[in-house]
């Protein structure tokens, strides 16, 4: 429900805004000036006692989950991968010649982005929506991809130590910030009927294998889980010793795909079926 349907409602109790607006106006004592009086809900000091992290837990997984509904987005596909992934025409700044190697995995990301929009555009902006981290490297790929196609695109932007601002090309409205990586992690896959792992470092392995794990303990539905770059999977992952170790099982390794190109990706997506249990 949107603001302004809330106050087309019909109640007999006036709205918490009213109050708010009319509180500040109260009278100027020692009494009005103490913390007590504050309204519990305008009172940050209160809000961000540890005691009230549940609720903060709740609010940040309800205020995305309220705007995304109202902006009638249904399901998403999800982008994972290197923010340090360089556009291939700033590939010479990169830290590595590695990391510059990686750089035409930008690009595929970008067409990928543009390929699955041009689809969502034909269900007015409410399935396979891009949803990336709403950073630089593959996040800002995925979003330019969307923004080029002239669809709307999710940016999840999380606080950290050092200053990151979300990448330009997230839509605004649906540009969010989380304290939380717990609950960051449920909207990246609350709504995924697709999720895309390129290249990238401790975040993007993180995210990975908890996609991995949820859809292997039977706690997601299969989707499409499919990694960009075999050559750099197979290098910094060994799949086969930890089949061979019987610590995954050999069918575990049919969870995910193999991809090098945004085709081959969007062929995959374009085919699936969810497989029967």
């Amino acid at each position: 429900m949107t603001q302004s349907d809330d106050r087309d409602r019909v109640h007999p109790f006036p709205h918490s805004d009213e109050d708010a607006t009319r509180a500040d106006r109260i009278a100027d004592t020692v009494q009005t000036r103490a913390p007590a009086y504050r309204l519990a809900f305008t009172d940050r000091d209160f809000l961000l006692r540890e005691e009230l992290r549940p609720v903060r837990l709740q609010l940040e997984l309800l205020k995305p989950q309220m705007v995304m509904d109202e902006r009638g987005i249904e399901s998403t596909v999800v982008m994972f991968g290197g923010a340090r992934i360089p556009a291939p025409e700033h590939a010479d700044q990169a830290r590595t010649p590695a990391l510059a190697a990686l750089s035409g995995y930008y690009d595929e990301a970008r067409r990928f982005a543009r390929a699955m929009t041009e689809r969502s555009l034909r269900t007015y902006g409410r399935e396979f929506v891009i949803c990336t981290g709403g950073g630089p490297g593959v996040m800002e790929a995925g979003n330019m991809g969307a923004d080029e196609a002239g669809g709307q695109s999710i940016g999840l932007g999380i606080v950290l130590p050092h200053e990151q601002a979300p990448n330009p090309y997230v839509t605004p409205d649906l540009c969010f910030n989380f304290h939380y990586f717990a609950i960051r992690k449920m909207h990246f896959l609350m709504r995924a009927r697709a999720v895309t792992i390129f290249p990238g470092g401790f975040g993007t392995m993180d995210e990975l294998f908890e996609t991995l794990t949820l859809v292997q303990t039977g706690r997601m539905k299969r989707i499409p889980i499919l990694l960009f770059g075999a050559e750099f999977w197979d290098e910094v992952i060994n799949w086969q010793a930890l089949a061979k170790a019987g610590t995954i099982s050999e069918s575990d390794l049919d969870l995910f795909h193999y991809v090098e190109t945004a085709d081959e990706a969007v062929g995959i997506v374009d085919a699936w079926k969810e497989p029967c249990d």
